[in-house]
């Protein structure tokens, strides 16, 4: 039995001092298989190999209760932790790039209408006149959600109408207002 599969027996076993055993003896060879793992990606990449094998070491300690079997076992487990913070790496940066690092803020629907340029305001206000003339009820819930602010449920009450059917009118609304401005222009 080598000295890892040795160690990793005794941190099966509970010793506290194993693991800190553990790491100088197996720190190069993950080094490596994170330098491996590195060379796959993207140049430019911002994630670095030792940090990538601190992540990974990190990962593989919380796994309580996780037995393993040998080297081999450990290694294994040590590349896949590696993949799966390069999978959250890239995750993180894909959603970075689709905001543009915009501040994320719950959005208020009552604010809608004060947020909402003058000339949009009047846009809305003169197709709404049109969409009346064809269906009074989506007109109203347009008023009732872009004018006074009122969510979903509020306007569905108010109209007597279930908040499903109060959702397909709003969807509905909303389209044939868009076709309607972008007619206008």
């Amino acid at each position: 039995m080598n000295d890892v599969t040795r160690i990793l027996n005794d941190m099966e076993r509970g010793d506290p001092k194993a693991a800190e055993d553990l790491l100088p003896l197996i720190y190069t060879e993950l080094r490596k298989i994170a330098a491996v793992k590195m060379a796959s990606e993207s140049s430019g990449h911002t994630l670095q190999a030792t940090a990538l094998v601190h992540e990974a070491w990190l990962r593989l300690g919380d796994a309580e209760g996780t037995a393993w079997q040998n080297r081999a076992h450990f290694f294994g487990a040590a590349a896949e932790a590696m993949r799966r913070v390069l999978v959250d790496h890239a995750r993180r940066k894909k959603s970075q790039k689709r905001w543009g690092g915009a501040e994320k803020v719950e959005l208020n629907e009552s604010t809608l209408v004060l947020a909402a340029p003058p000339d949009e305001l009047l846009a809305v206000d003169e197709a709404l006149g049109d969409l009346a003339k064809e269906d009074p009820t989506a007109a109203e819930l347009v008023k009732l959600r872009y004018f006074v602010g009122m969510t979903m449920e509020e306007a569905a009450t108010a109209l007597g109408l279930s908040k499903r059917t109060a959702e397909s009118l709003w969807t509905y609304a909303k389209v044939w207002l868009h076709r309607a401005i972008r007619a206008q222009k």
